[in-house]
């Protein structure tokens, strides 16, 4: 199970810890365009995505941004909703038809009392996750508009054919039209 191994190299987890922690996941399956989460709700989930692509996007007063898109390989929740109880920022959708292993809050908090070393697994994962923002601010404060988009590319090539390309230019912070022309620059 790729689910499996996953975990095994993310969190440093023996066999066993890792067949406790994802006997209390369970599979869950979304159509192209189904919501996972919506704005505004509690999000009461996280789920690791075997097979599919996934978004989080909010709208703002003048347009809808794309913060991050994710498939196999990856977790999706809200993380401030997921860990405090807050309504959700962000809404999350299947891009495509999309199979995940889903952990609900209440079994999440259980793990905790089955596994002894749980907080240094769960700060791990979350410092993991910090990581990923530093290196997405710094790219955006370093790089130029091209220097995004290579690096974006190069780490996700598979999502260029499967992704409406605006979600991509919405995720580097350009607009589509900027997005265009620096491809058709680049392959030139």
């Amino acid at each position: 199970m790729k689910f499996k191994q996953q975990l095994l190299q993310m969190f440093e987890l023996s066999d066993e810890q890792a067949d406790l922690i994802i006997s209390r996941f369970v599979p869950e399956e979304l159509s192209k365009n189904e919501l996972f989460l919506e704005a505004g709700k509690a999000c009461k989930k996280l789920s690791f995505i075997e097979e599919g692509i996934c978004r989080v996007f909010k709208w703002t007063d003048s347009k809808e941004v794309t913060q991050w898109i994710g498939g196999e390989g990856y977790f999706i929740t809200d993380l401030a909703s997921f860990f405090f109880d807050n309504p959700s920022n962000w809404s999350i959708e299947a891009l495509t038809p999309t199979k995940l292993w889903t952990l609900n809050k209440s079994d999440y908090l259980d793990i905790q009392q089955s596994i002894p070393n749980w907080n240094v697994i769960e700060k791990r994962f979350i410092a993991k996750c910090f990581m990923q923002i530093e290196h997405r601010v710094f790219d955006f404060i370093a790089l130029s508009a091209e220097g995004r988009y290579l690096k974006y590319f190069e780490l996700n090539k598979q999502l260029f054919n499967q992704v409406p390309l605006q979600y991509i230019a919405s995720v580097l912070g350009m607009s589509p039209e900027t997005l265009s022309r620096i491809r058709n620059k680049l392959s030139s």
